[in-house]
């Protein structure tokens, strides 16, 4: 089930309406409910893959039983392990296996050992990727005791199916969540009004900024032979507004959707193309996962506390994997490998301890939006060989773009008002149409975005870039 469906706009009242009739103090009836709607807010999809969100759900909720029961660490550590293995190789077989087979295929096919290797034409689930991450940090968190054990299974299998950020995050911690679901949470009108305009802002996100940047960008990127210099250019600099509007506009839409029911995930995304330095860029950007990488892969392989050289290794070790996260295409491992090498420069030359101001914080905000923008292109493209031919069809093939200009119109006004409202917010210019003190004004914005979303979004359902993560 899309945010962005009719159905979902169905769906969202009723798990409110029944969540709300049942009393406060309920709080395990209320929990059933929510988890009832989670899973049938998955298996819109294809309810055969509720199978897999159960077992991965099942995994780690008898892993962290085992390591509360253990007293010795080898005990424990066999439990962990146990948990890792067993959710990391579910989520190797639907998402890398064939990429895998495929690769050692051509690769002893080049040195003339031919082999053939079992293919499995399986669809990767849905979010896969995100709520086993989610369930291994309970995992590793309860193993350093961080997190208590829960022992209330569905209390414990809400946590990992909770349906505002199942599917794209953000990817939440135990000890945010799991608390929450202890909670009784009453029906509160500024809180859920709240949700609401954050919903509101995610859909114009998503609808009006992402959905028509797409238009063009898919049109390029699927059929790069087609397009010139001006095309590919174009097409590269509308990218980073897309992915960022899809995906802010779903986290956002996420967090809205559990602030109206009385729950507060974390923030996801902080303006990262105000940012002035790679470094920064990945605090602002997609923070539950950076975060998530810090945690539980940068340092555990020794982070910063080792020598100059080991720590650049692990930093770059931490990007190939998180570009590898994101898909089972080489594309991705070069996205994932140049923003690894781009950081251990910036580290190397001491980029980003210091702040800027003036002229200098400028350049090194233009120069990091840039390499964000060039850096992109291999996560968009298809192949290694179309990015190349987009990277260098930008200076070699020479022409102008052919544009929709109603749809680029309606693009530029979209940017216009995300800069003046992301440009208020980075600076503290106090401009809060959305969270005026007068409740007047904040209803007259609310229903002039809903306007606006109605008459310049793309209101066609079509499906959020990350949901194939």
């Amino acid at each position: 089930m899309l945010f962005n469906s009719i159905s979902f706009l169905l769906f969202f009242p009723i798990v409110c309406l029944v969540c709300f009739c049942i009393p406060a103090s309920q709080i395990r009836i209320r929990n059933l409910w929510l988890l009832a709607c989670s899973y049938y807010f998955y298996m819109n999809w294809e309810p055969a893959y509720a199978l897999l969100l159960l077992t991965s759900t099942v995994v780690t909720y008898l892993a962290a039983l085992g390591i509360g029961h253990y007293r010795e660490k080898a005990g424990r550590k066999a439990c962990l392990v146990a948990s890792l293995v067993l959710n990391l190789a579910i989520l190797f077989l639907f998402k890398y296996y064939n990429f895998l087979a495929s690769n050692i295929e051509a690769l002893l096919g080049a040195t003339g050992l031919g082999i053939d290797l079992p293919e499995f034409g399986l669809l990767l689930p849905v979010g896969i990727s995100f709520y086993i991450f989610q369930a291994l940090g309970y995992s590793i968190d309860v193993y350093r005791g961080t997190t208590q054990v829960e022992r209330h299974f569905p209390t414990y299998a809400l946590f990992v199916s909770f349906f505002p950020q199942l599917v794209a995050g953000p990817i939440e911690r135990s000890n945010n969540l799991l608390p929450q679901f202890k909670q009784q949470h009453r029906f509160d009108y500024d809180s859920a009004m709240a949700g609401v305009r954050l919903m509101v802002w995610g859909y114009f996100m998503k609808l009006v900024l992402a959905d028509r940047c797409g238009i063009f960008v898919d049109a390029v990127f699927n059929n790069v032979s087609q397009h010139n210099g001006g095309s590919y250019l174009v097409a590269s600099l509308l990218f980073p507004f897309q992915i960022y509007g899809d995906f802010a506009g779903y986290s956002l839409i996420a967090i809205g959707v559990a602030r109206v029911l009385g729950f507060r995930l974390m923030e996801n995304f902080r303006r990262p193309y105000f940012a002035c330095s790679i470094g920064e860029f990945w605090h602002r950007w997609h923070i539950s996962l950076s975060t998530w990488f810090r945690d539980y892969v940068y340092i555990p392989l020794g982070g910063n506390r080792v020598g100059r050289m080991r720590n650049y290794f692990n930093l770059f070790v931490t990007f190939v994997v998180s570009g590898i996260w994101h898909g089972a295409n080489w594309t991705f491992f070069c996205w994932g490998s140049l923003h690894g090498l781009l950081l251990c420069i910036e580290k190397a030359l001491g980029i980003g301890k210091q702040k800027y101001s003036g002229w200098r914080k400028f350049c090194h905000w233009a120069v990091t939006f840039v390499l964000v923008c060039l850096a992109w292109i291999l996560f968009r493209a298809n192949s290694l060989s179309d990015a190349v031919t987009v990277a260098t069809g930008i200076f070699t093939k020479p022409g102008m773009p052919k544009p929709e200009y109603a749809n680029f119109i309606a693009i530029a006004l979209a940017m216009t008002i995300l800069l003046a409202k992301e440009l208020s917010d980075e600076y503290q210019w106090g401009i809060r149409v959305a969270e005026s003190r007068h409740w007047l004004v904040r209803h007259i914005y609310l229903v002039m975005m809903i306007v606006y979303i109605i008459l310049f979004g793309v209101l066609g359902g079509d499906q959020f870039i990350y949901f194939q993560f």
